[in-house]
């Protein structure tokens, strides 16, 4: 990764990988923009689809109006996840590719990465994170495609309409699974922070 030292800090609004002052800017605002958008539509799917999934997060449904309220928001903000991941999808494209020396998180790096070794390789992005990316991407298009039915029930036949629930269930979990990691490797993981 390649950092160029520029001395005016309103340059990190279009460039990658600057030194802004005392600070190294990794991501340009639009970049922080598009994946602060995907967090937003996938938290207010959240939201409103877990008083949905069951009566045990009904609560939930009070903080957008009611349970009503959020069966007609939560088609709405999975569109918008869907949008928001899609722009994601084709702005992060390019670095999302697996090097010869990032294959090693597929026969598990990620367990010393976790365990907070040390891990040396190349590119912007580690492998985990090029995989989560990946793993963002198909459950982006697993949300969509088995939220129609559920949204347009009458339209499919009960046997696609069940197929496509558990679809949503699994796909949820494994988001709900993959984006504790993110905030965790994010925020508390990061060298340097006052848990480790």
């Amino acid at each position: 990764m390649s950092v160029q030292q520029v001395e005016v800090p309103i340059a990190a609004r279009d460039r990658d990988n600057i030194v802004a002052g005392d600070q190294i800017v990794r991501h340009r605002l639009a970049t922080r923009l598009i994946h602060w958008s995907v967090a937003l539509t996938f938290f207010i799917g959240l939201i409103t689809g877990m008083p949905i999934w069951t009566p045990v997060f009904k609560w939930m449904a009070n903080l957008v109006g009611g349970l009503e309220a959020a069966r007609v928001i939560h088609p709405y903000a999975g569109v918008l996840f869907f949008i928001a991941s899609a722009v994601q999808f084709f702005h992060w494209l390019p670095d999302m590719h697996l090097h010869e020396d990032q294959k090693g998180w597929l026969r598990g790096k990620a367990f010393s990465y976790m365990r907070w070794e040390h891990v040396e390789e190349s590119g912007k992005y580690n492998g985990g994170q090029i995989l989560f990316f990946w793993a963002v991407c198909l459950g982006a298009v697993g949300f969509l495609l088995s939220g129609i039915p559920m949204w347009f029930p009458l339209r499919f036949p009960v046997l696609l309409r069940e197929i496509c629930i558990l679809i949503h269930d699994i796909t949820f979990i494994g988001f709900v699974v993959g984006v504790i990691g993110h905030i965790y490797l994010g925020s508390a993981a990061e060298p340097g922070h006052s848990a480790r």
